[in-house]
């Protein structure tokens, strides 16, 4: 009786190892996939400057923007805010303000459906480092939900405009907010761009 309750407790210690093995295993291979993953969309972002004019699902445009809010910023004072924009009539006010910096009248934001504005608290000194790397998430987050993506400048210029200043208000939005860029999102028109290749001397090593 003792033998047999001894090779049974032997048995259940080994069943138990060889889960927590295989439970170990699946948790390794989850992690280099993840991480396979991230570094291929780091690697194969890239900018479009073509959308339908399809909206993609406020679920996805959501993550999109929780992303930006996990952005690294100046001693973690998170200085950014991000307005996103779906509505069509604001969409295309924004539009012919960007537009109007340049003393143009087409669509910088090439027919994208949407429209993520990032500011920052120009009172915090990290405010522009802040909001663009808050732009990078914003833009790799796009990609990884399968969504074409652009920076387009001149936030600065439209925020500090008095209509601009006046969308802010009517927004709610008070404080010394500057314009840092407009992350505009869509689905792709036409083929996805191809990488340019990379100039020389991009990294220096001091081994």
């Amino acid at each position: 009786m003792k033998k047999s309750t001894m090779i049974l407790c032997a048995a259940v210690v080994m069943l138990c190892v060889g889960c927590q093995q295989k439970a170990k295993t699946t948790e390794q291979t989850e992690c280099e996939t993840v991480k396979s993953t991230t570094m291929e969309d780091l690697l194969t972002r890239r900018s479009v400057r073509s959308y339908t004019d399809s909206i993609p699902p406020m679920e996805v445009i959501e993550e999109i923007c929780k992303a930006g809010t996990y952005a690294p910023t100046g001693k973690n004072r998170q200085s950014p805010i991000i307005i996103a924009v779906t509505n069509k009539e604001m969409r295309d006010r924004l539009s012919k303000l960007n537009a109007a910096v340049l003393g143009a009248d087409n669509d910088p934001f090439y027919g994208a459906p949407v429209v993520l504005v990032v500011l920052a608290d120009k009172n915090v000194h990290t405010y522009i480092e802040d909001g663009s790397l808050v732009m990078g998430n914003l833009m790799n987050a796009a990609h990884a939900k399968g969504l074409g993506s652009c920076w387009i400048h001149r936030a600065r210029e439209v925020f500090e405009s008095e209509e601009g200043k006046q969308i802010l208000n009517d927004l709610g939005i008070e404080g010394d907010y500057v314009g840092i860029g407009n992350c505009i999102l869509g689905y792709t028109a036409g083929d996805y761009p191809e990488a340019k290749p990379r100039k020389e001397n991009w990294v220096y090593w001091v081994k």
